[in-house]
């Protein structure tokens, strides 16, 4: 057999082997280097991998380490834990729902604005689900609001923290993304080409993002229309209605200037994704010592819950850049290759393959593991085939958000049902399906019409 068909096969089988060691339950950073060695080994030992290939590893690990853009993932999780931590999430929750709550529905507002808020100032699913799983559905049964309608805005309205920058998501997406259009730009002989920046993705991101906002409030609204004993009002006592003006501002205030610090750095220029990170980070740091909730205890936990997030994230990204070096060895992207070229459609037939993956691998394994495996495989490919990258970005991160929601893995889920336990697993399920449908109809509208994404970037940077 042709040394080149061997190695294609290898490639095929790793990249297969992988997901079978990762719904085994194996670790996925340890998984995708693992594997990689072994296939490695056996290519070696076949004759169609070049050992002298693995001494890249080196290059590419102090690549990650000194990546300007990376080092915001770590500053934008600190901001996250940071505002979880200080209670000013909880207090924006509880407020905002007072604001709407004498209306159908109005709690359920509440929650997807505020979904949105935490989003544009802490950018991780996992805190912003559980702070609103926490406070909101309490509020929501007592209520009276439906267990599946309540679910699947708690849990979908978290999920927005993927798309709306700041993001890890976008940040990680943006990366692989801006690396392979520098190799694909300077394959064509263009080295004068301009950089795809993660800033230009977190721009991009924000109109797709309000877009999913708005179908989520539209959504609620038919809901109180057509069934308002799913989602009835709720009242304040006298003492809350006689605070509440001095209170909604002191609640609003602070997190909304934090937010206009962090995406207003960005959307103007003014600072890079690590730069305003840091704003970000010190900022929030800022109103919980105003708040009197900073504490060398507090500081410890925010310590620890930063670090681990990002040990995790950055060793998943070691782990894929010998997954990646290994598979390219073996001529595995000439495989992607010839694989999507033969889809019909062309490049549009090729991207919504890709989606499509995406979108099924998001029902079994985690977004990052999703991240590292398919973007640095199909991304390159696809923009050889002149897919325009800040749309693709945007496309992928919206993919990547349903995977917090869609069973029987969705992480969102779990992280509801962690904090309440009288809430049965299938009524979330249940719960999120019309969520999962209407990310779905905000990606169609992005993909039809992609200007949403491409128009502000275009503008204002």
């Amino acid at each position: 057999m042709d040394n080149a068909l061997i190695g294609e096969a290898l490639a095929l089988a790793m990249f297969v082997g992988l997901f079978v060691f990762l719904m085994l339950g194996f670790p996925v950073a340890f998984t995708l280097g693992g594997a990689s060695l072994v296939f490695a080994g056996l290519g070696m030992m076949l004759g169609v991998f070049d050992a002298p290939l693995l001494a890249g590893l080196v290059g590419r690990t102090f690549d990650a380490m000194t990546n300007d853009v990376l080092i915001s993932i770590p500053l934008f999780v600190f901001m996250g834990i940071v505002l979880e931590r200080s209670k000013i999430a909880e207090d924006l929750l509880v407020t905002l729902g007072q604001s709407f709550g004498r209306y159908p529905g109005g709690l359920g507002y509440a929650v997807a604005i505020v979904g949105a808020l935490l989003a544009a100032s802490t950018g991780i699913v996992g805190a912003t689900v559980v702070t609103m799983g926490l406070i909101s559905y309490p509020a929501m049964m007592r209520s009276g609001y439906d267990q599946r309608l309540a679910s699947g805005i708690i849990t979908a309205s978290g999920t927005l923290a993927q798309l709306i920058p700041p993001s890890t998501v976008l940040i990680l997406v943006g990366t692989f993304l801006q690396n392979a259009n520098s190799q694909v730009q300077a394959a064509k002989g263009n080295y004068a080409a301009t950089p795809v920046t993660v800033v230009e993705i977190f721009v991009a991101a924000l109109f797709p993002g309000l877009v999913l906002v708005g179908l989520y409030l539209l959504w609620i609204f038919y809901i109180s229309i057509r069934s308002p004993e799913r989602c009835p009002p709720v009242t304040m006592d006298a003492e809350e209605k006689r605070t509440f003006r001095v209170r909604i501002w002191k609640v609003i205030v602070p997190p909304l200037t934090l937010i206009v610090a962090v995406l207003g750095s960005i959307l103007t220029g003014a600072a890079t994704a690590t730069e305003s990170a840091a704003v970000g980070a010190m900022g929030a740091l800022l109103l919980a010592a105003m708040r009197g909730q900073v504490s060398i205890d507090m500081l410890r936990h925010v310590c620890r819950g930063s670090l681990s997030m990002s040990t995790m994230i950055f060793t998943i990204l070691l782990g894929a850049a010998v997954f990646s070096l290994v598979f390219r060895g073996l001529g595995g992207e000439k495989v992607a290759e010839d694989v999507l070229t033969a889809l019909p459609g062309g490049a549009l037939g090729a991207t919504f393959a890709v989606l499509l993956l995406m979108f099924v691998l998001g029902f079994f394994i985690d977004t990052f593991e999703i991240i590292f495996i398919v973007v640095p495989i199909f991304g390159p490919v696809l923009l050889k085939l002149g897919v325009e990258p800040i749309w693709l970005a945007v496309m992928m991160g919206m993919v990547l958000q349903t995977s917090y929601l869609t069973p029987p893995f969705g992480f969102a889920i779990f992280y509801l049902q962690g904090v309440a336990r009288d809430l049965p697993i299938q009524a979330i399920y249940r719960g999120v399906v019309p969520f999962v449908l209407l990310q779905l109809l905000a990606m169609v509208i992005v993909w039809y019409l992609p200007s949403i994404a491409t128009w502000l970037p275009k503008r204002i940077l």
